[in-house]
């Protein structure tokens, strides 16, 4: 069974995909693509889906590569879920940049529904108890939100420069011989190092590649030398 998001982004970016498989009494669903707006009513729409008699609902994250303040939403929504029909809900195996945005949320990267911050003085629940889903009041979102909006700004003109980046990702790959995960993370150190914008670094190294193309400026450069070193390559 899938579903897939029908936004006014869909075409320029990778519009959600949600498979889904159940196993006697536990639903395991695989979203594929960004989770942007919409992404929550293509959730709602897998989980309405589900067999009577779901015990337990795992979402792997694998293929979910691109994630903004959406994502809160959509987490709302599983957890809402969870707590309605009184079942265990978890997300298991985020990827780099959707962790990212976990991270700046302050929820934890490995089970964003059910861990919270230490700093909240919750005790620990006992091992049978059920978890307790990850439901943000309206003013833990608004703090959310207000620090996730300088990353997500960015994040948009990524979206925009989406076939560059991919080219200068590619071209990181090759030269340092590096995942497509690291490529990445050291375009956007380089672009953080260097105070210049992302699709701005990764023009700049896709343009230097071509016959008889300028090199980066000296500061992209050296931020560049300075994120490889990071990352161990």
């Amino acid at each position: 069974m899938t579903s897939a998001a029908h936004t006014p982004l869909a075409g320029r970016l990778n519009a959600l995909v949600i498979e889904s498989r159940v196993d006697a009494d536990r639903a395991v669903l695989a979203p594929r693509g960004e989770l942007i707006h919409g992404s929550a009513a293509v959730l709602a729409e897998a989980l309405a889906g589900l067999p009577a008699g779901t015990g337990r609902v795992e979402l792997d994250m694998t293929a979910v590569t691109f994630m903004d303040t959406a994502g809160l939403q959509f987490l709302e929504t599983l957890g809402d879920y969870g707590h309605r029909h009184g079942i265990p809900v978890t997300t298991v195996n985020w990827d780099v940049q959707p962790r990212r945005i976990l991270r700046l949320a302050g929820l934890d990267t490995t089970d964003p529904l059910h861990a919270r911050d230490a700093r909240d003085g919750a005790s620990a629940p006992e091992p049978h108890d059920p978890p307790v889903p990850f439901v943000p009041t309206a003013l833990e979102r608004a703090e959310q939100v207000r620090r996730l909006q300088q990353e997500v700004d960015q994040l948009r003109q990524a979206i925009v420069s989406r076939p560059v980046i991919d080219q200068a990702r590619g071209v990181i790959m090759a030269t340092h011989s590096c995942t497509s995960d690291e490529a990445w993370i050291i375009l956007r150190e380089a672009s953080q190092l260097s105070n210049t914008k992302l699709r701005t670094v990764a023009a700049a190294i896709t343009t230097s590649t071509g016959t008889n193309g300028p090199p980066p400026p000296e500061e992209v450069r050296t931020a560049l030398r300075t994120a490889v070193t990071r990352r161990g390559r």
